[in-house]
């Protein structure tokens, strides 16, 4: 009996109560960065939120409905470089729950623009030249909260792993994907499992590819966490067999490396780990990603080609200015080269066209700062980074490209990260913002961003002007 009741007494600890999901997109983070206690995990984002804070321009309640909210969307930007490049775009947005069990998010978004591919919708669905483009960008969820324990999402949207600006495991800066997420939370233990659908564009087809990926917090104290993850890509189809998704793959509590052997298959495993430490308003946070590596080679320093491996180390909190509140952020990245990359694009570690973790890709260096006013409506934001990447040349791939295959490589020992065609950039981001309305949280901006590259000796001033729901992020900042 005192077994049981001490069973329940860990149950109870950790509960998943569910007020809705929140968005990607935070005004000024939030995360880890507020006291957490022993059962709170926040490296796996969007979080589940347990109170409701936001409202929408019509608002819907019943009994079944604890709430239901629906509020327009607004995508206008303007910005000139040498030419003037614009978005234009307006939607929906509706959010609602039942019972406080099952929640509901859908966000449509569609329009037009012109302009490069650093200024074009990540949207699910886009189709133009290299000037011009139309979009609709869907996203949503569907989340369900049967106990205390449990959790379940399907969707399609970005799910983020990390702590950091930039994550390493998973990150939200290419385009949405279909997923499945399940979340279990027990004592100090929230293990997450997601499976992906992502999809290439070969030729002028569309070719699916799948992921799974596994991820485990363990809060050791309340100011210690710890984190392990995996995840593997592979393809529905090969040449042998036509797979579909691999039924082993689904098995929640396998490790996938061993699995892939088992499997005699080429599929694309990543593992990695990682620590966030708290002290009051600050947090220092680290995150490892191992590709493939022998550590013989390591201890030789042969600059093997198939050690392929990266580290994430920062640090962020909050600062009290007067009366108002600051958050700053430092952070260094180091990916070295032919991380992520395989023999194809079905097999690599991204999603139509774009990295699926850090956006410079792989065969780099970077460090970043952030530092972030807000009072009332207004906000301030000022992001700057510094990053030496080597790209490819000579029609050889050094690294960087992780759609580049890693056998198109120019010799077996030597690598070192920088190699290549070296590029020194530096990206300054300023930006001024006033919430015009807390309905999807529309707000007017004026950005002006500085942008330089040694390696095209490229210089740019790029002002930018707009009108924007701001409810996941738009990152312009690689």
């Amino acid at each position: 009996m005192r077994k049981l009741t001490f069973i329940f007494m860990l149950i109870q600890m950790t509960v998943f109560g569910q007020g809705g999901v929140n968005e990607l997109y935070e005004e000024m983070p939030n995360d880890s960065v507020f006291p957490v206690n022993i059962e709170s995990h926040s490296s796996l984002k969007p979080e589940i939120r347990i109170n409701k804070s936001t409202q929408g321009l019509v608002s819907l309640k019943s009994k079944s409905n604890p709430f239901c909210f629906i509020s327009p969307l607004v995508d206008l930007n303007y910005r000139y470089t040498t030419t003037s490049q614009f978005r234009t775009g307006a939607g929906i947005t509706i959010e609602s729950s039942a019972n406080k069990k099952i929640y509901f998010r859908a966000n449509l978004i569609g329009g037009t623009g012109i302009g490069d591919s650093t200024f074009s919708s990540r949207g699910y669905f886009i189709k133009g030249n290299t000037s011009s483009y139309n979009y609709i960008d869907a996203r949503g969820r569907i989340s369900y909260t049967p106990n205390s324990i449990f959790n379940f999402q399907i969707g399609l949207d970005h799910n983020f792993i990390g702590e950091g600006n930039r994550s390493l495991f998973l990150s939200d800066y290419g385009t949405p994907s279909p997923f499945g997420l399940i979340r279990t939370k027990f004592w100090r233990l929230e293990y997450d499992i997601i499976y992906q659908f992502f999809r290439e564009k070969v030729n002028v087809d569309w070719k699916s590819k799948y992921g799974a990926t596994h991820h485990i917090s363990f809060n050791a104290a309340k100011w210690l966490n710890f984190g392990v993850f995996e995840t593997v890509i592979f393809l529905p189809k090969d040449t042998m067999l036509n797979r579909g998704y691999d039924a082993e793959y689904l098995n929640p509590v396998i490790f996938y490396r061993p699995q892939e052997y088992a499997l005699g298959s080429s599929d694309n495993v990543l593992i990695g780990a990682s620590f966030t430490a708290r002290y009051k308003s600050h947090v220092l946070y680290g995150q490892l990603i191992l590709d493939e590596f022998s550590l013989v080679e390591i201890k030789l320093k042969s600059g093997w080609w198939a050690n392929k491996y990266g580290s994430q180390i920062g640090v962020k909190g909050r600062l009290k200015l007067g009366k108002t509140t600051a958050f700053y952020r430092i952070e260094y990245n180091s990916i070295r080269p032919y991380t992520y990359s395989h023999i194809g694009p079905g097999q690599n570690y991204g999603n139509q066209g774009m990295p699926l973790a850090h956006p410079l890709g792989s065969n780099f260096m970077e460090i970043l700062g952030e530092f972030k006013i807000q009072k009332g409506k207004w906000a301030l934001k000022s992001f700057f980074s510094y990053f030496l990447q080597g790209l490819d040349k000579d029609g050889f791939s050094y690294g960087n490209n992780v759609y580049q295959p890693y056998n198109n490589r120019p010799y077996e020992y030597g690598h070192y990260i920088g190699q290549g065609k070296g590029n020194n950039g530096f990206r300054a981001v300023l930006t001024l913002s006033y919430q015009v309305m807390k309905y999807g949280n529309l707000n007017a901006f004026f950005e002006n961003q500085f942008r330089y590259e040694s390696a095209f000796n490229s210089s740019m001033y790029i002002p930018m002007i707009g009108l924007r729901s701001q409810l996941w992020n738009d990152y312009r900042n690689y």
